[in-house]
């Protein structure tokens, strides 16, 4: 027995050891691809010697001879620390993730194909203007010297991601990065979804209902709809709840409802207290590890410039130079049309025109696919624009039999010139400047926030279309593509987009609100991101004549809901301190602890507290009760809590309170009924995830933010070192926006955020501050991995200082970069 346990205990030391040899070779390799910031490089594709000096927060300050020179040396720095995420967003856009993960992304890999998304850059080259061409040229040169570096040197394959999947790393090319801006405006435009859905819903209820699920900004003008059916009475209408874009963490499409936001306000120097004009600007996206943004300086022959770039994008997308800011806000600009296309019954290959039958546009696109064969897909365009299949975006449930869908999108141009633009903004001195350099601006359509040393301005930047008064659907719904007066009718001319500058007030502001209430078809959307975190806003600027750097930051970081202030007494008015105390234990006890607790909450949804959890809870519940028995499993589309449906309801705006009563039962229930059920259901259920007693309970421990590596954040053991989850305030409605997942089984988790925030003070520009959600290194090795992420979540910030001497005095590391000889 003796001998036995000897060689047990060997044995078990032995593994241990090799266990242990086994993690430091695999952590030696890894390792090998964590950047060296004090290196000097000798390159070929330099002109002149450049600088590279990553201050304290390892932020690259950027200084050479050449402005291509320097985005050289910008693309070699996004390539040393985001090598694998621009490899996986270039791949997304080409349609080219399959070549890496099988099957799992070959509906992903489709549906950009069928975009054509990377053609259409490639094409778009030729429309850059020389200097614009020359800085993609730069920058890819910069980004390839790394890459030939990671092979001379063995640098780990450029990143660990590399040793689990493809090491094989194509040159970059300047289309890449044209590609890259065409996949974002992918990632921030919703209409689409917005159309199917509303086409579903028209299908099933009458439009006094349509108007209530899905309701317009109060005091638009809205023409009256055609019902969906119609315009195609042959589309049976169905209950199926929506199967819209791929839960997949590497689709491009946004979920429903998870389109682009953002926040941004600017004070002109009379509302400023320092007499400077102020700016803040913090743009929403889906949290991801790393995050999106990398922080960079750039040194240019026009000045500086600091602020957020997007690793494979030579520009500073948001940010500021000494005398100009600039911040970006989804426009919500309705810039996609859905088409049904009439197939020729005697000729497939041809579809409806208002003229005739015509051929569609044909090519042949093979996807390649990891461990499988082949796939080749046709591509088929009409004048509308690409045909869509059926299995994508639940367009088979509104397609009638012998038709097909096309899509008409402002990003689908291959004379593209927005990289131009975001290279003119960097280099624009004043708000008129960049205003002009914004007219260049295709898509994604934003709103782009100024401000330099004399004003202000709110400038509505990308391509809109002109539609006919006359048309159907008025680009609300799906309409027939062969009426000429459902057709697009070209662009409007860029002074037509909504523009505001030097208003008397002294204040602009945006929070994805409507900006103009113009008739259709100057009307920009009729689908706005939002209606409630503009009051709170409001609310905050009329507290103070002027303001300051700090009362921005304070805006920025609010978390007080005005909607959890306005709903809470309408769906309670009759439920507050009724009855005498029930016994302890029962459901009508729980019930009156969790109003008493509500009853004396300010709205804050911070993240100590209980509130907001029972809160969201009630609402989440109650939304579900409201709309179940109308929509059956069609409700499931409806994944976050529809405020102004709620006031509808609860304020019997024509009539909306027939959502009140479950249709199918003999009782008729109030609303009061309903509100009280829905509480006793959310509260079953929380009691039931975080324990019995309802003042222990936290928001934060539901409403974590969810960094997600996109890969490696889904592998057992790993997921615990790449994925950054963190305990956050606010929620879907306030300022401090942290949009929550909306499916079980976490439907709080904190998903789509500010991942990043800024505030410009031009009274003293040195004193702005900015701040990623992670850190500035896509490495989970690197201490750069996630260090700005805790500065994140306690809402501080870091100095956004174009002094050349304070980068250098606490620096991580000073690249230098020469020409080769």
């Amino acid at each position: 027995m003796y001998l036995v346990f000897r060689w047990l205990l060997r044995l078990v030391s032995a593994l241990v050891v090799l266990s242990l040899l086994a993690l430091l070779v695999a952590y030696y390799f890894l390792s090998r691809s964590l950047p060296d910031y004090s290196a000097d490089y000798s390159l070929s594709g330099l002109s002149a010697p450049v600088e590279v000096v990553r201050n304290n927060d390892n932020v690259p300050h950027i200084f050479g001879k050449t402005d291509e020179d320097v985005f050289f040396a910008l693309g070699f720095a996004h390539a040393q620390d985001r090598l694998w995420q621009m490899t996986m967003l270039r791949r997304t856009a080409q349609g080219r993730l399959s070549e890496v993960f099988g099957t799992r992304t070959l509906r992903i890999d489709e549906l950009t194909r069928r975009y054509d998304l990377y053609t259409l850059a490639q094409a778009s080259l030729a429309a850059q203007d020389a200097a614009t061409r020359r800085a993609l040229d730069a920058y890819s040169r910069g980004v390839n010297a790394w890459i030939e570096q990671v092979n001379k040197d063995a640098l780990g394959r450029g990143a660990p991601e590399f040793f689990f999947f493809t090491n094989e790393i194509a040159a970059w090319q300047p289309a890449d990065s044209i590609a890259l801006i065409k996949l974002m405006a992918l990632q921030l435009t919703g209409q689409l979804e917005n159309e199917v859905l509303r086409a579903r819903i028209s299908l099933l209820l009458p439009a006094s209902r349509v108007r209530d699920i899905l309701p317009d900004d109060p005091g638009q003008g809205v023409m009256a709809l055609p019902d969906y059916a119609s315009l195609f009475p042959t589309v049976a209408p169905s209950a199926a709840p929506l199967r819209m874009a791929s839960t997949d963490p590497l689709s491009p499409v946004p979920q429903l409802g998870m389109a682009g936001a953002s926040n941004a306000w600017a004070a002109a120097p009379n509302r400023s207290a320092a007499g400077g004009a102020l700016l803040a600007n913090d743009p929403h996206l889906g949290f991801t590890a790393p995050s999106l943004w990398y922080l960079a300086r750039l040194q240019l022959q026009s000045g500086g410039v600091i602020g957020a770039t997007i690793p494979g994008i030579p520009a500073v997308l948001v940010g500021r130079s000494d005398v100009l800011g600039w911040g970006l806000t989804s426009s919500y600009l309705d810039d996609q049309d859905l088409y049904i296309e009439e197939v020729n019954p005697a000729n497939p290959e041809e579809y409806r025109t208002p003229t005739g039958w015509k051929p569609f546009a044909t090519r042949k696109s093979i996807i390649t696919v990891k461990d499988a064969a082949p796939v080749t897909i046709t591509l088929r365009w009409t004048d509308n624009g690409p045909v869509l299949p059926g299995t994508h975006y639940d367009l088979a449930s509104i397609t009638p039999s012998g038709h097909v869908v096309s899509l008409s999108w402002t990003a689908l141009s291959d004379r593209d010139t927005t990289m131009t633009a975001a290279i003119r903004m960097m280099q624009s001195k004043t708000v008129d400047q960049a205003i002009e350099a914004g007219r260049l601006f295709i898509a994604p359509s934003q709103n782009l926030m100024l401000a330099d040393q004399k004003g202000i301005a709110l400038q509505v930047i990308g391509a809109m279309p002109r539609r006919d008064p006359a048309n159907q659907s008025k680009g609300r719904m799906p309409s027939p593509g062969w009426i000429a007066t459902n057709r697009w009718q070209g662009l409007f001319p860029y002074e037509d987009n909504p523009r505001e500058v030097n208003p008397r007030s002294g204040l602009l502001g945006n929070t994805n609100n409507k900006t103009v209430d113009r008739p259709f078809p100057n009307h920009v959307s009729y689908d706005w991101g939002d209606t409630q975190r503009i009051q709170r806003w409001l609310g905050l600027m009329k507290e103070r004549e002027v303001h300051t750097r700090e009362s921005f930051i304070e805006a920025q970081l609010d978390t007080v809901s005005f909607t959890a202030r306005s709903l809470l007494p309408l769906i309670g008015a009759d439920l507050w301190f009724t009855g005498e105390a029930a016994p302890e234990g029962t459901p009508d006890r729980l019930r009156q602890r969790a109003l008493a607790l509500l009853a004396a909450w300010n709205g804050e949804m911070n993240e100590h507290l209980p509130e907001p959890l029972i809160y969201q809870a009630w609402l989440r519940a109650l939304q579900d009760r409201l709309i179940r028995d109308e929509l059956g499993p069609l409700a499931d589309s409806f994944t976050h809590v529809e405020p102004l449906l709620i006031e509808r309801i609860y304020r019997n705006i024509d009539g909306a309170s027939i959502w009140c009563d479950v249709v199918q039962s003999a009782v008729v229930e109030s609303c009061t009924d309903t509100a009280r059920m829905a509480l006793d259901d959310a509260l079953l259920k929380l009691t039931e995830t975080y324990g019995p007693n309802p003042e222990s309970w936290r928001w934060g421990d539901a409403h974590q933010a969810a960094q997600d590596h996109p890969i490696l954040g889904q592998v057992p053991g790993l997921r615990h070192f790449v994925n950054i989850r963190q305990s956050t305030s606010g929620d879907d409605n306030t300022l401090m926006r942290g949009v929550t997942k909306g499916t079980e089984p976490d439907p709080f988790l904190n998903v789509h955020g500010a991942g990043y925030r800024g505030v410009y003070d031009f009274a003293d520009p040195d004193s702005s501050v900015f701040i990623i959600s992670t850190g500035q290194s896509g490495h989970p090795l690197s201490r750069f991995y996630d260090d700005l992420g805790e500065l994140w979540r306690r809402g501080e910030y870091i100095p956004m200082s174009l002094d050349p001497e304070l980068a250098r005095a606490a620096a991580v590391g000073i690249t230098h970069l020469t020409p080769a000889p």
